[in-house]
């Protein structure tokens, strides 16, 4: 009987302690987006290719920020480098200048957030929202990227807008695969790019 006792408060303690490593970087989050893919749209549009390109970032960028620690956060290969955190809020600034772009918006510096819970929900939302704009778009050569510095205005066309921070933020997230491996918790192994699903 005391045995008993025994193993259900060391099931206790270690169940309180995994939530609270939890809790220093991201529980399962089914309820922010990209835990998987979308599905695919069911005809190829300007619109709905560009969408996907998106989606692919944000199925990555998920299982990439996925059960971080600040440990994990604080990690950087050298004292010049970039730690985990930092490359983060990074992709979340791309994530903000794209969908000022989608939205035919000027760019403006996004909100600071200051946890990384935040800062992910934030990117992963920009994610989606820029997909759903670009799925319902046609004309996708009038989302253009504004920069307006002073008196000056600076437009790019959409292309820029695909392979500056589009293919910038898959570019560091990217990195946090391999930050995170270094720092000794590497991604879900059941994470499959290619079908936009994990196995868990």
């Amino acid at each position: 009987m005391k045995l008993s006792i025994v193993f259900i408060i060391l099931s206790i303690v270690g169940m309180n302690q995994i939530s609270a490593q939890s809790g220093q970087g991201a529980s399962i989050s089914e309820d922010l987006p990209y835990h998987q893919i979308p599905e695919y749209p069911e005809s190829y549009s300007p619109g709905s290719v560009a969408a996907r390109m998106v989606d692919a970032l944000g199925y990555r960028f998920y299982w990439a920020t996925q059960g971080l620690t600040q440990e994990d956060l604080a990690f950087k290969p050298s004292e010049k480098a970039r730690n985990s955190m930092e490359t983060i809020t990074h992709i979340y600034v791309l994530s903000s200048t794209m969908l000022s772009g989608i939205k035919r918006e000027v760019n403006s510096k996004p909100k600071e957030l200051s946890t990384f819970e935040e800062t992910r929900k934030a990117t992963l939302e920009n994610l989606q929202s820029a997909s759903n704009i670009l799925k319902g778009g046609k004309d996708v050569e009038n989302y253009k990227l504004v920069f307006k510095r002073g008196d000056q205005t600076t437009e790019y066309p959409f292309w820029n807008l695909l392979n500056g921070p589009l293919a910038d933020a898959i570019y560091h997230t990217g990195q946090l695969v391999t930050l995170r491996r270094s720092s000794g918790n590497p991604m879900n192994p059941g994470v499959n790019v290619m079908r936009g699903k994990t196995k868990e």
